[in-house]
């Protein structure tokens, strides 16, 4: 029997949160934040989790970065900073059989952090990929996943998330899965 916090391919939805054109070149740390949003999403596409990804505002702040967009389907346009203002963000991974939900984007303090309170209280269990999280300034980030996480979500990585999904080293994507961290890990060191 697994432990409640750990995740699975198959009850673990990923949440791509207003990683938009005109905000993520102002976020601290953005070009490692974007090779550990690539990841999650190449890696949530390998082994079949239902991905969502929203937009604030896209006249004003633009669309999905273009190297993010290229791997998401169509974003859901909002204006509140909470994702659960749109009913479907909840409703279709409660639809997809997915408790668990891994939150990822911009900004940790503003629209990841309401967005991650609002699915606490909707009986979710919340995940946080802390490297795949940002805002403009670090310390609105790092008190950001403080209070999460004491509010109850689950902080972890992007590449421990992608384990936790794949569980095992015999899993029939392992290799792809392998490739996938090496090719992070060289995206990061360069």
């Amino acid at each position: 029997m697994a432990h409640p916090t750990l995740m699975s391919a198959a009850d673990t939805g990923l949440l791509v949160i207003d990683v938009q054109e005109k905000l993520a070149p102002r976020i601290h740390g953005v070009e490692a934040m974007l090779t550990n949003i690539a990841f999650l999403i190449d890696g949530a596409k390998l082994l079949g989790l239902p991905v969502q990804v929203t937009e604030q505002y896209p006249k004003g702040l633009g669309k999905t970065v273009p190297p993010l967009a290229e791997r998401l389907p169509a974003a859901a346009e909002k204006l509140a900073f909470s994702c659960c203002a749109v009913p479907s963000v909840a409703d279709d991974f409660r639809r997809a059989a997915r408790p668990k939900v891994l939150l990822c984007g911009i900004e940790a303090h503003v629209c990841v952090q309401q967005t991650a309170l609002d699915l606490l209280a909707q009986d979710f269990r919340v995940f946080l990929a802390a490297d795949a999280v940002g805002s403009r300034y670090a310390v609105d980030r790092d008190f950001a996943l403080r209070r999460l996480e004491r509010a109850g979500c689950i902080v972890t990585t992007a590449e421990a998330a992608v384990f936790e999904w794949t569980g095992r080293s015999d899993h029939p994507q392992f290799k792809a899965v392998s490739k996938l961290v090496q090719d992070r890990m060289k995206a990061l060191t360069t």
